[in-house]
Protein backbone atom coordinates (compact mmCIF):
# COMPACT_ATOMS: atom_id res chain seq x y z
CA UNK A 1 0.00 0.00 0.00
CA UNK A 2 1.27 3.45 -0.95
CA UNK A 3 0.03 6.74 0.44
CA UNK A 4 0.65 9.82 -1.72
CA UNK A 5 0.38 13.41 -0.56
CA UNK A 6 0.70 16.36 -2.93
CA UNK A 7 1.79 19.85 -1.95
CA UNK A 8 2.91 23.10 -3.53
CA UNK A 9 -0.28 24.22 -5.20
CA UNK A 10 -1.55 27.78 -5.03
CA UNK A 11 -2.28 30.93 -6.99
CA UNK A 12 0.19 32.03 -9.68
CA UNK A 13 0.09 34.63 -12.42
CA UNK A 14 0.18 33.82 -16.11
CA UNK A 15 3.77 33.24 -17.16
CA UNK A 16 4.90 32.38 -13.66
CA UNK A 17 6.26 29.18 -12.15
CA UNK A 18 5.17 26.71 -9.53
CA UNK A 19 6.68 23.51 -8.20
CA UNK A 20 4.46 20.68 -7.03
CA UNK A 21 5.73 17.85 -4.87
CA UNK A 22 4.35 14.40 -4.12
CA UNK A 23 5.56 12.59 -1.01
CA UNK A 24 5.05 8.87 -0.55
CA UNK A 25 4.81 6.67 2.50
CA UNK A 26 4.12 3.02 3.05
CA UNK A 27 6.39 1.71 0.30
CA UNK A 28 9.33 2.96 -1.65
CA UNK A 29 8.49 4.77 -4.87
CA UNK A 30 11.36 3.07 -6.69
CA UNK A 31 8.98 0.18 -7.46
CA UNK A 32 6.65 2.44 -9.42
CA UNK A 33 6.49 4.59 -12.46
CA UNK A 34 4.99 7.89 -11.39
CA UNK A 35 2.74 10.38 -13.10
CA UNK A 36 0.89 13.63 -12.68
CA UNK A 37 -2.69 14.13 -13.80
CA UNK A 38 -4.95 17.14 -13.55
CA UNK A 39 -8.66 17.83 -13.48
CA UNK A 40 -10.17 21.17 -14.31
CA UNK A 41 -13.61 22.18 -13.07
CA UNK A 42 -16.22 20.21 -14.97
CA UNK A 43 -13.60 18.35 -16.98
CA UNK A 44 -12.26 14.83 -17.14
CA UNK A 45 -9.04 13.99 -15.32
CA UNK A 46 -6.24 14.14 -17.89
CA UNK A 47 -2.66 12.95 -18.12
CA UNK A 48 0.09 15.53 -17.67
CA UNK A 49 3.46 13.77 -17.28
CA UNK A 50 5.03 10.42 -16.46
CA UNK A 51 8.47 9.32 -15.29
CA UNK A 52 9.82 5.77 -15.43
CA UNK A 53 10.99 3.80 -12.40
CA UNK A 54 14.60 4.89 -12.56
CA UNK A 55 13.85 8.30 -13.99
CA UNK A 56 15.49 7.58 -17.32
CA UNK A 57 12.39 8.23 -19.38
CA UNK A 58 9.85 11.01 -19.18
CA UNK A 59 6.71 11.58 -21.21
CA UNK A 60 4.48 14.64 -21.45
CA UNK A 61 1.11 15.65 -22.75
CA UNK A 62 1.44 17.92 -25.76
CA UNK A 63 -0.27 20.73 -23.84
CA UNK A 64 2.59 20.97 -21.31
CA UNK A 65 5.59 19.80 -23.33
CA UNK A 66 8.46 22.27 -23.07
CA UNK A 67 6.90 24.03 -20.06
CA UNK A 68 6.60 21.34 -17.38
CA UNK A 69 9.24 18.93 -16.07
CA UNK A 70 8.71 15.83 -13.97
CA UNK A 71 11.48 14.50 -11.73
CA UNK A 72 11.91 12.00 -8.93
CA UNK A 73 14.13 11.50 -5.92
CA UNK A 74 13.82 7.92 -4.73
CA UNK A 75 16.08 8.57 -1.74
CA UNK A 76 13.52 11.11 -0.51
CA UNK A 77 10.56 9.14 -1.88
CA UNK A 78 9.27 12.16 -3.74
CA UNK A 79 8.17 13.13 -7.24
CA UNK A 80 8.05 16.74 -8.37
CA UNK A 81 6.42 18.67 -11.18
CA UNK A 82 8.09 21.92 -12.16
CA UNK A 83 5.58 24.15 -13.94
CA UNK A 84 6.94 27.06 -15.96
CA UNK A 85 5.28 29.61 -18.25
CA UNK A 86 1.91 28.68 -16.80
CA UNK A 87 -1.31 29.59 -18.56
CA UNK A 88 -4.89 30.06 -17.30
CA UNK A 89 -5.79 26.73 -18.94
CA UNK A 90 -3.36 25.02 -16.52
CA UNK A 91 -5.80 25.79 -13.70
CA UNK A 92 -6.84 22.46 -12.17
CA UNK A 93 -6.46 20.11 -9.26
CA UNK A 94 -3.21 18.22 -9.78
CA UNK A 95 -2.85 14.61 -8.68
CA UNK A 96 0.16 12.33 -8.48
CA UNK A 97 -0.29 8.64 -9.18
CA UNK A 98 1.73 5.43 -9.00
CA UNK A 99 1.82 2.61 -11.55
CA UNK A 100 3.46 -0.77 -10.86
CA UNK A 101 3.23 -1.78 -14.52
CA UNK A 102 6.11 -1.63 -16.96
CA UNK A 103 4.25 -0.42 -20.03
CA UNK A 104 4.04 3.32 -20.46
CA UNK A 105 0.44 4.42 -20.12
CA UNK A 106 -1.53 7.65 -19.90
CA UNK A 107 -4.72 5.88 -18.84
CA UNK A 108 -5.77 6.84 -15.33
CA UNK A 109 -7.36 3.39 -14.86
CA UNK A 110 -3.88 1.82 -14.97
CA UNK A 111 -2.60 3.72 -11.94
CA UNK A 112 -3.13 1.95 -8.63
CA UNK A 113 -2.47 4.70 -6.11
CA UNK A 114 -3.53 8.34 -6.04
CA UNK A 115 -3.01 11.34 -3.85
CA UNK A 116 -5.79 13.68 -2.74
CA UNK A 117 -4.75 16.47 -5.11
CA UNK A 118 -3.50 20.04 -4.84
CA UNK A 119 -5.21 23.06 -6.41
CA UNK A 120 -3.34 25.19 -8.93
CA UNK A 121 -4.96 28.43 -10.05
CA UNK A 122 -3.44 30.59 -12.78
CA UNK A 123 -4.67 34.15 -12.93
CA UNK A 124 -4.76 36.04 -16.21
Amino acid sequence: QVQLVESGGGLVQTGGSLRLSCAASGRTLSSYAMAWFRQGLGKEREFVARISRRGGTTYYADSVKGRFAISRDDAKNTVDLQMNSVKPEDTAVYYCAADSGIVRTTLKSQYEYWGQGTQVTVSS
